[in-house]
């Protein structure tokens, strides 16, 4: 038996939908049975004409009438088809009750609408998930706090309104201390506990109106409303305070941490979202630099900017150099301490300004690591010194390399190319590393030296003494040379100390079968002192600085570039 049809009323009753039939011109409304379970406690009356239903209206009363308004009319029988949602309640005290509402509308003589006819029906579970989208969108899923870019756009918002109505506000970064530690001792899950736990001790910390966001992994932004400079000491105190003075509960157990904080005042030091995180970072750079646990603020110096400037230009110079093939060699030749014949000759970097005057190492490497350009200028280096150990077989020669080169794979696979491109200039190859290097990263060194070592090349450790390398580290490296620095080399025909640091170094390294090569050798007296002491190599003032005249001949034709 086939089943009967319910009436198209009750079954728009049952989805929660209502029809209608809205006399523009006349401002009534005709509901179809069914209005009750669409509008369920709203009096008929609220309901009968347009500009009543429009008070029960949120977020704004015209949503309905602008829906038509915003259509363009399609004349005939079939009317101009429109969509709005909005949401109804009859108070504040009750809740909204979302609605979409769909239908037509037809226009007079005029053009404008006249008659609307449609449906409404209840739409609270897609309107709950577009917020919930609309939410997650906004929030770290961790933290449930502002996203970076959310936390962004209300700091701009901030510096506008207080540049608008001349108020104060500040803006601060606050860093966890060494989070890498937490995450290397017990895992990510509760590195990010201890995440969750100090957003929450900021927040429990914050005023009225105040904003806070995760800014990055280890970072919170905070924007503050009307704080002035001095106020920004108080609430950094406050907050630095919540952190340090309980230990974070995690599954793991306690964990005690601290955090810096960097902060910049609004609009008076920051007038755009790029000033104000930059200027944060730098003073949270500064305070964790200091000390872990402290507060700094960004104040104007004129010596910081005057040095800054400075970066940009040579930043720009060197750039241009290394595209107009500026960057040059000098060659300081290291001799024979015993016989004072050419051993190699160690190779230095200048920069050609194009008028005349030339850069001197001091001046362009200590630049280029601060700004990030020493691993464009070791790679430079690279093809100069194999260019030229191509051209003069009978040559050996010795580069310096930066620690970031060190560990840089663009720079092993130049290398790599081009001891392959060009057989036996690897065997006439030195390549000096820092001591600071070798003692930070001694198992990435020792990779690092092995596979040029397989090649046939040589390694020195360069200033040796300057840092806290031991002679168990050399060892493990498998040096082959190592240059003393010329700190202590220069003085030891007056100074006791320094002669006693230098004897015992050639002594240790002798028994290592390691070579030593003396820097800064000023005289005679101080030469025969080394060559006495076993010292296998000297070079300085007393041999003959660095020269950009090549003392094998003429140059090569061109540089070799890496190959391919």
């Amino acid at each position: 038996m086939t089943p009967a049809l319910p009436q198209a009323s009750d079954i728009l009753a049952a989805l929660g939908q209502a029809v209608f039939v809205w006399d523009i011109a006349n401002d009534a409304i005709v509901w179809g049975d069914q209005v009750t379970s669409v509008f369920p406690g709203i009096p008929a009356e609220r309901l009968a004409t347009g500009a009543e239903f429009a008070k029960l209206i949120e977020p704004v009363q015209t949503l309905r009438t602008a829906a038509l308004a915003q259509t363009s009319p399609v004349h005939g029988a079939d009317g101009t088809p429109y969509r709005v949602e909005y949401g109804v309640r009859m108070s504040a005290a009750d809740p909204v009750v979302w609605i979409e509402e769909t239908g037509r509308w037809f226009a007079g003589p005029d053009g404008r609408p006249t008659r609307a006819i449609g449906s409404v029906r209840i739409n609270n579970e897609r309107r709950a998930r577009d917020e919930e989208l609309t939410k997650l969108a906004r929030l770290d899923p961790l933290t449930g706090e502002l996203n970076r870019s959310h936390l962004i756009a209300a700091l701009a918002e901030a510096i506008e309104e207080t540049t608008r109505f001349r108020s104060t506000a500040a803006f601060m970064l606050v860093g966890i201390d060494h989070l890498a530690r937490v995450n290397d001792a017990f895992g990510f899950d509760v590195a990010d506990a201890v995440i969750l736990d100090i957003g929450k001790r900021i927040r429990a910390r914050l005023r009225g109106g105040d904003v806070l966001g995760r800014f990055s992994g280890n970072k919170f932004g905070l924007i503050l409303k009307n704080c002035t400079i001095d106020d920004m000491n108080v609430a950094a105190e406050r907050f630095l305070a919540g952190i340090r003075d309980e230990v974070v509960p995690t599954k793991s157990g306690p964990v005690s941490v601290t955090a810096s904080i960097g902060a910049v005042s609004l609009p008076r030091y920051a007038r755009n979202t790029d000033e104000a995180v930059n200027r944060a970072h730098e003073t949270l750079d500064a305070a964790k630099r200091r000390r872990a646990g402290s507060f700094a603020t960004w104040r104007p110096d004129a010596t910081r900017d005057a040095q800054r400037r400075v970066n940009i230009r040579v930043t720009d110079e060197i750039v241009t150099a290394l595209n107009e093939r500026r960057i040059k060699l000098a060659y300081e030749p290291v001799v024979a301490a015993a016989s004072r014949e050419r051993a190699f000759h160690e190779c230095l970097v200048r920069m050609d300004q194009g008028d005349g005057q030339v850069l001197l190492a001091p001046d362009i490497v200590p630049v280029a690591e601060r700004l990030g350009l020493i691993r464009l200028v070791d790679h430079r280096v690279l093809e100069l010194v194999v260019a030229e150990l191509a051209a003069a077989p009978d040559v050996s020669l010795s580069l310096n390399i930066s620690p970031d080169t060190t560990m840089d794979p663009d720079w092993w696979a130049s290398i790599e190319s081009l001891m392959q491109a060009h057989p036996g200039v690897a065997e006439r190859l030195i390549v000096e590393i820092t001591e600071t290097v070798a003692i930070q990263d001694i198992d990435d060194v020792r990779g690092f030296v092995t596979r040029l070592k397989n090649f046939g090349s040589r390694i020195a450790i360069d200033d040796f003494g300057a840092g806290y390398t031991s002679f168990r580290n050399l060892r493990k490296l498998g040096v082959d040379i190592v240059k003393i620095d010329g700190a202590f080399v220069q003085n030891i025909t007056r100074s006791a100390d320094d002669r006693a640091f230098v004897q015992t170094l050639i002594d240790l390294a002798r028994r290592l079968d390691i070579k030593t090569v003396a820097e800064w050798v000023q005289d005679e007296e101080a030469a025969s002192m080394l060559r006495d002491w076993g010292c296998d190599y000297i070079q300085g003032r007393l041999i003959g600085l660095a020269s950009a005249d090549r003392p094998w001949g003429a140059p090569p034709d061109s540089a070799l570039p890496a190959a391919s």
